[in-house]
């Protein structure tokens, strides 16, 4: 059996945590802009009851929210991504699953070896409760037959309050809960097919189920197989078999729109150690080091410029300091004084496996190679069971008076 985990309204109970002083207040989570907008990113329930939304922009709420003083926090997605590693901790460490692994920075899988049904719902009780211990964090649970039976169960658990956070989907209730949830609802049918799935009159997950095979595969490809085959209960999707991504990039629309080349070239260096860091999580390297960065489209009464430039390695690397220094390259190269930049990112490209590193027969691994290769297991095995950035680049930790606090490094951060 296979059980899912999901946060509820992860980026707010991360807050809320933080602040237990607001239980029972109305609290959102958003992305600021200078003129005070951004869009809503996730809110508790007693934000929902006041009939705001999760992606309606600030400004549009910004009467329900004055009024009722709901309290808004800006979002922190270094500090989710650590509680995402906590709760991923807590359950490692429990031993109450198997093959437990990460698919989102708020939802997990893992594999359960009980079979009776009442046993499977304590089991699932269990698993919740414990990471709300340890975490804060309150999550839903769903248990079926496979992946997008789990996450089905999941869409009940959190739909109707009688299941108390826990549902179990067995084969047995499977045509009742699948005649109940939209198509559109179901893991894997994206908001292109939902549309295409409405023409041919297949409203709900069992409408779906009752489509031959080779109507399925020809209208909805292989992806569209392996929904319907899971539906069925029948296990089709390995979420191990990722794909390497032929492109990495990192990139954010700032807080405040700014034309000082320091400040721009901090953000740069933050986005491109991030990208080196997801690079390298996905066991890669690359050849090319892009930086691109652009005003605000949207103030059309100041002047408007957008570029990118490209810096080809000399051989491929993961090296994060390589990789900055690259990204440093390209923003001077782009980078004119006197207009005000609202967004700039990194991305790497020209990927590759970071066998070939080891398996280049041609040109032997050097010693500085090797101490890099090293250099970058360490840090990212002391960032990741520490918290993210705990050891920063020198560079990373430079400030502008002018510099908002997003980057701000903490005290127990030691420079490389």
């Amino acid at each position: 059996m296979i059980l899912h985990i999901d946060c509820n309204s992860f980026y707010a109970a991360c807050e809320m945590a933080r602040h237990p002083e607001l239980k029972g207040k109305p609290v959102i989570v958003g992305n600021h802009n200078e003129v005070g907008g951004g869009v809503i990113l996730a809110l508790t329930k007693e934000a929902k009851q006041l009939g705001l939304k999760r992606g309606v922009p600030m400004f549009q709420s910004k009467k329900v929210i004055d009024s009722n003083e709901v309290k808004v926090f800006p979002a922190d997605l270094t500090r989710y991504g650590e509680v995402s590693r906590q709760i991923m901790k807590t359950v490692t460490n429990s031993e109450l699953l198997k093959d437990f692994h990460q698919y989102s920075i708020d939802e997990f899988f893992g594999t359960v070896s009980i079979k009776n049904k009442n046993d499977l719902h304590e089991f699932g009780m269990l698993i919740k409760n414990i990471i709300y211990e340890k975490t804060s964090i309150p999550v839903s649970c769903g248990i079926s037959l496979t992946y997008t039976l789990a996450k089905t169960a999941t869409w009940y658990a959190k739909k109707f309050e009688g299941y108390h956070g826990v549902c179990v989907l067995m084969e047995e209730n499977l045509e009742k809960a699948l005649k109940r949830i939209p198509i559109a609802s179901v893991w894997g049918v994206g908001y292109r097919s939902a549309p295409k799935m409405k023409q041919m009159q297949i409203a709900t997950a069992w409408d779906f189920t009752q489509k031959n095979k080779m109507f399925i595969l020809n209208c909805f490809r292989v992806s569209g197989l392996r929904t319907w085959m899971e539906l069925k209960g029948t296990p089709a999707i390995n979420l191990h078999e990722h794909a390497t991504q032929r492109t990495v990039m990192h990139s954010r629309t700032f807080t405040h729109m700014t034309s000082d080349h320091e400040q721009m070239q901090n953000y740069v260096c933050n986005y491109a150690v991030a990208a080196a860091r997801k690079l390298r999580r996905q066991h890669s390297i690359c050849r090319s080091v892009t930086v691109f960065a652009n005003t605000n489209r949207h103030r059309e009464d100041l002047q408007q410029y957008s570029n990118g430039f490209t810096v080809h390695l000399s051989h491929a690397t993961a090296d994060t300091t390589t990789i900055v220094k690259a990204a440093y390259q390209a923003l001077n190269a782009i980078f004119q004084p006197y207009y005000l930049y609202k967004r700039a990112g990194v991305m790497l490209s020209d990927i590759m496996s970071d066998e070939a590193i080891e398996q280049d027969l041609f040109t032997p691994m050097t010693k500085s190679l090797k101490k890099s290769v090293r250099l970058m297991h360490t840090t990212d095995m002391i960032n990741q069971k520490y918290g993210t950035n705990k050891i920063k680049l020198a560079s990373q930790v430079v400030q502008t008076k002018k510099e908002n606090t997003d980057w701000k490094p903490e005290r127990t951060t030691r420079q490389i």
